[in-house]
């Protein structure tokens, strides 16, 4: 049973809402600067060194915390913070945002075939269920009685960006109650814009298409207010925002929330790309977003095995508590 104080929970569900809404319209304001040529790699590293600047602060403040875990940090920067972004940039330079992003959102079914097959560790029935779901989304969301329609290589990074995020979800469970989600987020900006540095060489970016009027929908935005958007509201703002709600909800609860993200990326999607899901593809991504949901809620949080030899002295009587704090639904 929870013991968060009730005043929290609104505020919590707020954050929760806020988040989803910032990180669903990523792929749709990165879109206008990829479709004006600039590479997948140039927009994410606009995206994470914009994040990093203003998260830097953060990183300042809890400066030894590159001391304590070092291998934590490189982490997160490798896989949330680079890998899941670069790949999704890619992908949606092939296909529409909204199949990107729910191909990502297989990364909870990711983690349970890796508990099952790598970890050899037993999973629920529901998780079961959930990975036949997503599969059977899947199937429908890319028509493949129709010969596979979308480009296969922006399906894969799609994909790619999965495994990524599965990644993340796995090193949720590597944080101690003693670490900041915000200050590893923050690093991890730091790391990933050093990494997307070194590949993207921001001395080869078009930097004259951050001056240029660039359309969005109905609207024409220039370059600049693109990219800062995408840094300080679909990044900083909606991790900070994440991280609080996690804080004030159960990771369960606040994953809920969480899904969507989907709904909005495929909603202004269709309102300011004109990407429109058909019949058969929206019904897959119900399935997907079903499926993915429950293999999240399925995914042990902390180990069960409670054999006298595993437990600290004294520790007999209390089960593994699961760290409110983890960022198990934050993607990206």
């Amino acid at each position: 049973m929870s013991t968060l104080p009730t005043r929290h929970r609104p505020s919590g569900l707020a954050f929760a809402l806020t988040s989803a809404l910032a990180f669903g319209g990523s792929g749709v304001f990165a879109r206008p600067l990829l479709d004006a040529g600039m590479d997948p790699l140039h927009v994410t590293w606009l995206r994470v060194a914009g994040a990093a600047l203003i998260l830097l602060p953060v990183a300042l403040r809890h400066w030894r915390l590159v001391l304590r875990r070092p291998l934590l940090l490189l982490a997160y920067g490798l896989f949330p913070m680079a890998g899941v972004q670069a790949l999704y940039f890619a992908a949606i330079a092939r296909i529409p945002v909204g199949i990107a992003l729910l191909l990502e959102f297989l990364g909870p079914v990711l983690v349970l075939l890796w508990v099952r097959v790598v970890r050899r560790n037993r999973v629920s029935p529901a998780a079961v269920i959930g990975v036949v779901l997503a599969v059977a989304g899947l199937g429908l969301l890319l028509e493949v009685w129709a010969g596979m329609r979308l480009d296969a290589i922006g399906v894969g990074l799609a994909l790619g960006a999965a495994a990524a995020q599965a990644a993340f979800f796995l090193l949720g469970d590597a944080m101690g109650e003693d670490t900041d989600p915000l200050a590893v987020i923050a690093f991890g900006a730091l790391i990933a814009g050093v990494v997307l540095g070194l590949m993207a060489r921001p001395w080869t970016l078009p930097w004259q298409l951050l001056g240029t009027p660039l359309p969005l929908g109905s609207l024409t935005l220039p370059g600049w207010a693109l990219a800062s958007w995408l840094a300080l509201v679909c990044t900083a703002i909606a991790y900070f925002l994440g991280v609080s709600a996690i804080k004030r909800l159960s990771p369960q609860v606040a994953g809920g929330v969480a899904y969507l993200e989907v709904v909005t990326a495929i909603v202004l999607a269709w309102i300011l790309l004109g990407e429109a899901l058909n019949t058969m593809q929206l019904l897959g991504a119900v399935v997907i977003v079903t499926g993915a949901f429950i293999a999240q809620t399925a995914v042990p949080t902390a180990p069960t095995d409670t054999a006298t030899g595993d437990l600290e002295p004294g520790s007999a009587t209390s089960a593994p508590q699961e760290d409110p704090q983890r960022p198990h639904t934050l993607r990206r």
